[in-house]
């Protein structure tokens, strides 16, 4: 069987972005590698975690496209699930996020936003499915 472990997001920056996700979604930070290449967040069963654009030039050849030199956010988000997507939302943009798509509610109800993260990672917030 396989599972999902965790996700791992290249930044430029391990600890702020560490604290960007800890300031604008209330998650506590279980990690920190004394480097600051790699750090991660308490996210429950699977683990959200960030690694140095350093260390992923030293895994890849050539390194990964960086989010926060694209111009467009990259094809993939983190989706996070909240009660209250406007109050998320908005606690977000406080702690220095940019939107891209204020709260909206969706034909079957749901509730959804999109920004990006100071570190230039795609962010949905959403309401729970029925």
């Amino acid at each position: 069987m396989v599972r999902l472990g965790y996700t791992i997001l290249y930044v430029a920056d391990v600890a702020a972005s560490l604290k960007f996700y800890e300031d604008a979604f209330g998650l506590a930070r279980r990690f920190l590698h004394e480097s600051g290449d790699y750090g991660e967040l308490d996210t429950g069963a699977t683990t959200l975690a960030f690694a140095s654009h350093a260390l992923a030039d030293s895994n890849f050849n050539g390194g990964v496209v960086r989010a926060n030199e694209s111009k467009q956010p990259l094809g993939m988000e983190i989706g996070f699930v909240t009660s209250d997507v406007s109050a998320a939302h908005a606690k977000a943009l406080a702690a220095g996020g940019k939107e891209l798509k204020a709260p909206q509610q969706k034909p079957w109800g749901q509730t959804v936003s999109y920004l990006r993260a100071p570190d230039g990672c795609l962010v949905e917030l959403f309401t729970p499915t029925a």
